[in-house]
């Protein structure tokens, strides 16, 4: 019976991971939304929100969990925009250090501005967890567009992504 069980559990494991893999997320259409949040990680990700912020589809962007030493002139030239953008637009928070806090932070910066919709930029294998976590912080009162970077990511970033994922569904699931 234990044989069985664990057989089962494996087989479903599995069978998700596949599903993680093959559905992963793309980039999103051209719609307007109040907001742009970008958790830092992996490339690309904030390139992706400068375009869309410059392109007009929203007013304001976060970079969340942006190490404290990193300032707006300094990001502004490493990312080839005019520093005003970062003056007039952008806001850098400072408080995130993981995807969990990153969600944390949003949900903070979005009620404080009194969004109702916001772009989550970020990587293709990490929107599902980002999104997750950001919908646990703010609930149901803010939509949610999900706009994933497109990666090349290899078996083991998409294993363990996979497994954080699953870990903190269970881990909200039983209230932690």
């Amino acid at each position: 019976m234990i044989r069985r069980l664990l057989s089962l559990v494996v087989l479903v494991w599995v069978l998700g991971f596949a599903l993680f893999v093959v559905t992963l997320p793309q980039p999103a259409d051209d719609r307007f939304t109040d907001a742009i949040v970008v958790p830092t990680g992996a490339p690309g990700r904030i390139p992706r929100g400068l375009e869309l912020l410059q392109a007009g589809k929203a007013k304001r962007m976060l970079i969340t969990g942006v190490d404290r030493a990193v300032k707006p002139h300094e990001l502004a030239i490493t990312q080839k925009v005019p520093v005003a953008l970062f003056s007039s637009s952008i806001d850098l928070g400072h408080e995130a250090v993981d995807t969990r806090s990153n969600g944390e932070e949003t949900a903070t910066w979005l009620a404080a501005r009194n969004y109702h919709s916001v772009r989550l930029v970020t990587t293709d294998w990490h929107m599902r967890r980002a999104r997750f976590e950001l919908e646990h912080a703010i609930g149901d009162k803010i939509m949610i567009l999900p706009d994933a970077v497109v990666s090349e990511a290899g078996l083991t970033v998409l294993l363990k992504e996979y497994n954080k994922y699953l870990f903190r569904r269970v881990a909200v699931l039983v209230g932690l």
